[in-house]
């Protein structure tokens, strides 16, 4: 008797964990929270792949139907804020721009995404982003010394200048300014290669960081999206420039204007005129350098036309620079 009834406590038991164990694995299924909040992060790479070239933004959607608190990415050691995707009208997951810096080493690299819902409830997410390089071109350049060659005061100067531009830059704007059509800021022939090695007088200098658009002197340079005028400078490289904060993380840069028609603290709407071209600072001719910095990576301007964000659908894992590489003389130079 004593037997048969410990074993029919024994068969209740195991029932009642059976049950727990499926309300557990319901309770996740429903709820992809972490119920424990020293569990190990997921497998790295375990919820899908992206890749891009060196320079390139790759676009990332997290699939999640619940209202977030936060949802943020680290890529490699760089802060990814992620924004509510919204298709006809409707919520539809979480997207992120993952710029590729020009000289990310190429390999394989995690994403890592965490999803707050409150303080409690987390959600880990791991994806892998394979970074593949890009052929850059080299170009040999022979210029004045002065030009290349800095004196004392010079260098003091261009040391104070980065420090201006880097606080500047530090605090990103937490709410996305920018939509979904972006403006090339000038008409004209694409003259400085973005990524080009370039050998100044026989000496190796840093890439150019970002595309020269040749334009007449004067004309008119456009924002490529909407945001606020960070910081309006006459540097001794870049000459007469705008930084536009498109916010969560994103910068644009305008440099080598002849005039600045915007001030610190300006709203300014994707189109505006913030100048007009000119050859200030060091510049052999008239023309446009356009820059673009994403979440601290360096990134080809030109790969913003071509995010897939038509009337606000669409999204696809990589994007690729516009067009081909030019292979005409360069006008911009720079550091």
């Amino acid at each position: 008797m004593l037997s048969s009834a410990l074993k029919q406590v024994g068969q209740r038991v195991s029932r009642l964990d059976r049950s727990l164990i499926m309300l557990v694995v319901l309770l996740t299924s429903v709820f992809p929270v972490e119920l424990f909040p020293n569990a190990p992060p997921p497998p790295k790479g375990v919820d899908g792949q992206y890749s891009g070239r060196q320079g390139q933004v790759v676009l990332v959607k997290v699939p999640a139907t619940e209202e977030a608190t936060e949802v943020k990415g680290t890529f490699l050691d760089r802060t990814i804020p992620f924004f509510r995707e919204i298709r006809a009208g409707e919520p539809s997951g979480y997207l992120g721009l993952v710029g590729i810096d020009m000289q990310d080493v190429p390999g394989t690299y995690e994403l890592a995404v965490t999803i707050k819902n409150g303080e409690q409830q987390v959600r880990r997410l791991s994806y892998h982003v394979l970074v593949a390089k890009e052929k850059f071109a080299v170009e040999h350049l022979k210029l004045p010394k002065d030009k290349v060659d800095l004196d004392d005061k010079t260098l003091a100067r261009w040391k104070m200048e980065q420090e201006q531009v880097r606080q500047a830059l530090s605090d990103n704007s937490a709410l996305r300014l920018w939509h979904s059509g972006f403006v090339e800021p000038v008409s004209g022939k694409r003259t400085g290669i973005f990524g080009s090695v370039r050998i100044m007088n026989g000496q190796p200098r840093n890439p150019h960081n970002g595309e020269d658009i040749g334009a007449p002197l004067g004309a008119e340079v456009a924002a490529t999206n909407d945001g606020v005028v960070r910081l309006t400078v006459d540097h001794v490289f870049s000459g007469k420039g705008v930084f536009v904060d498109h916010g969560l993380g994103f910068y644009s840069m305008y440099f080598h204007l002849s005039e600045i028609l915007v001030t610190d603290g300006d709203l300014v709407k994707a189109g505006q005129i913030l100048g007009k071209v000119g050859a200030t600072g060091r510049a052999t001719g008239p023309h446009l350098h356009w820059g673009v910095k994403l979440n601290g990576a360096r990134v080809n301007p030109y790969a913003l036309l071509d995010l897939p964000f038509k009337n606000g659908s669409g999204s696809v894992p990589a994007v690729s620079s516009a067009g081909s590489q030019p292979t005409s003389e360069a006008l911009h130079i720079t550091h």
